[in-house]
């Protein structure tokens, strides 16, 4: 049974209890409501083969998520940097809601649109999905196997979110990113192509200039 759950901003922890007996103080690493049902179901699993609970109590902090779902890299400059594979609207959509509930001032999304036929298609999804972000930074669309036969840019999509600004290279936007985010503010760089080069690209800057 779970008890006593608390959010410290980031992960969350609580209280767990077996047979009506306290067990332990399960600490969490990551993000997301769903996480604490399925960390209890994993010390549930880890109990029944016979784990020592004290071997589990430590290692439940140390698992961080799966590699790009809203991955934390670091923080610099005093704001959170974060990746995520989400690509579609939806994703996107579940995503960034997720970010609002964590105890960051502004959220950043950092969108790299992926082929042009979805980016055309999709194009007002995609809008209504990425302004749920407080400031949104767009790269220039991913085109991958397509040729830009729609006449679509990152521009078009940029003019349909209040605010958002759109640049041709990584660093151009880590350097935009780095001179307007602010302290306690969460960065998300999102997409299923190679915008996670631009997080780690933030990170280095970042580090670099402080250095």
């Amino acid at each position: 049974v779970i008890k006593n759950v608390s959010f410290d901003g980031y992960g969350y922890s609580y209280d767990l209890f077996l047979k009506n007996e306290f067990l332990m103080r399960a600490v969490l690493s990551v993000p997301g409501e769903h996480n604490v049902l399925n960390s209890a179901a994993a010390v549930a699993s880890a109990i029944e083969v016979g784990v020592d609970k004290q071997d589990i109590e430590k290692a439940i902090p140390t698992f961080t998520g799966a590699g790009r779902r809203f991955e934390r890299l670091g923080v610099v400059n005093n704001f959170t940097v974060v990746d995520d594979y989400a690509h579609h609207p939806k994703e996107i959509e579940v995503t960034l809601n997720a970010a609002k509930k964590l105890h960051f001032n502004k959220i950043w999304a950092v969108f790299q649109p992926f082929t042009y036929s979805r980016t055309a298609m999709l194009l007002s999804d995609f809008a209504d999905a990425l302004s749920i972000a407080d400031n949104v930074v767009l790269s220039e669309i991913m085109g991958s196997r397509e040729k830009n036969t729609y006449n679509i840019y990152s521009k078009d999509l940029a003019d349909k979110i209040d605010g958002c600004v759109w640049f041709n290279t990584f660093e151009e936007i880590a350097d935009y990113v780095l001179q307007n985010a602010e302290e306690n503010d969460l960065v998300i760089t999102l997409g299923c192509g190679d915008v996670y080069k631009c997080a780690k690209m933030i990170l280095e800057k970042g580090e670099k200039n402080n250095g």
